[in-house]
């Protein structure tokens, strides 16, 4: 009998053929127009398989949204039209792709924005500490509620335009310390209006994004990842399974149409190679949850636990790490091929080298059996 990873689920309006996904990772690969660049086509191309699908890095919804240096965006339409390319590449050779809709808040930084403008955030908490760039990180503005209602509808908009570049769904970024996120947890938000205060309160910007999006383009088409414990950029929740319990909650009662949860795993330290910790567990969101449930975290270090989690709970395995360095992981996983090692130098800069030269596995040459003389 097949494991459990190598077997079809029905996932929003596609049936997949196994359940190994691409992970949403970030690049760096964009042109200073936040337009994908041809190799980008290329690297989702090699990753695309029959039935398998692939979660897109986060993309911006604005350019407003926090505009990192060569991320990409969709909110033009000489963006749309580049992604378009990708979609059809992964479309050709049988492959689902959802996009990844980002805004990262008070992890932005006014040098980045088309007009210095400053980053918001639930409340005016800077991250502590430096950016990738060396850059201090700035104290946020505080969002009005006008504008996390302008924001809603960004939200609503990058999603239509993610359908038009031939995108068979989107997930909601609402997890490590970006925008969402910030609103959910306890941290970041000391909001004393309805998006602060309560757990209903902070998780009311994420779940108005999730009914708007489904609204525009279907719930069939629409995604949410979220990370209770991730812990990057001073994310910390007073009580993170009551918290993101109530949020699944919402979404099963009145989005249970949603084409899949994505959560992270807890980990010991999120930007190590750390195993899964064994105190915390997602395994209360997955009863709650019924539909397809996708699992991301410590996977790349031990696979053999993808095998273990989807054979348990039926989830989906995303993987990150491991899926850069080898675009055939589904074969390698599915014949027990050895994985090529990734190379971290090379994640975030920004050409092919690291991208799309990782090698696909070469089964050793067997001997020729010498033919029988007549």
């Amino acid at each position: 009998m097949a494991p459990t990873l190598f077997t079809p689920l029905k996932l929003g309006r596609h049936t997949l053929q196994h359940r190994v996904v691409l992970a949403p990772l970030t690049r760096f690969r964009s042109d200073e127009k936040a337009v994908v660049r041809p190799f980008v086509t290329e690297y989702y191309a090699q990753r695309a398989t029959p039935g398998g699908l692939l979660v897109t890095e986060a993309t911006f919804i604005s350019p407003t949204a926090g505009s990192y240096p060569n991320a990409p965006g969709i909110y033009t339409q000489e963006q749309i039209a580049k992604w378009k390319e990708v979609t059809q590449a992964v479309h050709d050779k049988g492959g689902v792709i959802y996009l990844q809709l980002w805004h990262i808040g008070r992890a932005s930084h006014s040098k980045f924005s088309p007009n210095g403008e400053q980053p918001v955030s639930a409340s005016a908490i800077a991250i502590q500490g430096k950016n990738l760039w060396g850059d201090q990180q700035q104290v946020p503005r505080a969002l009005e509620i006008l504008d996390i209602k302008a924001l809603v509808q960004d939200y609503r908009q990058a999603a239509l335009n993610a359908v038009e570049a031939g995108f068979d769904g989107v997930e909601i970024h609402a997890a490590n310390g970006y925008l969402l996120d910030q609103f959910i947890n306890t941290s970041s938000n000391k909001r004393s209006d309805i998006y602060g205060g309560s757990i209903e309160n902070r998780a009311r910007f994420a779940l108005e994004v999730v009914d708007a999006i489904a609204d525009a383009i279907g719930p069939d088409r629409t995604a949410i990842r979220l990370s209770p414990w991730s812990g990057f950029q001073d994310m910390q929740d007073d009580t993170p399974y009551e918290t993101w319990g109530y949020i699944v909650s919402q979404l099963q009662a009145h989005q249970p149409e949603l084409a899949y949860v994505h959560f992270v795993e807890p980990r010991i330290d999120f930007r190590s190679e750390a195993l899964p910790d064994t105190t915390d567990s997602l395994d209360p969101f997955r009863q709650i949850w019924k539909g397809p449930f996708i699992s991301a975290g410590g996977y790349t270090i031990d696979p053999k636990l993808a095998f273990e989690r989807s054979d348990k709970s039926g989830d989906l395995i995303a993987f990150g790490r491991a899926f850069i360095a080898n675009p055939d992981i589904v074969e390698r996983l599915r014949n027990g091929w050895p994985l090529n090692r990734y190379n971290r130098k090379t994640f975030y800069t920004p050409g092919a080298e690291g991208y799309t030269d990782y090698p696909v596995y070469q089964p050793e040459a067997q001997p020729e059996v010498p033919k029988p003389s007549l």
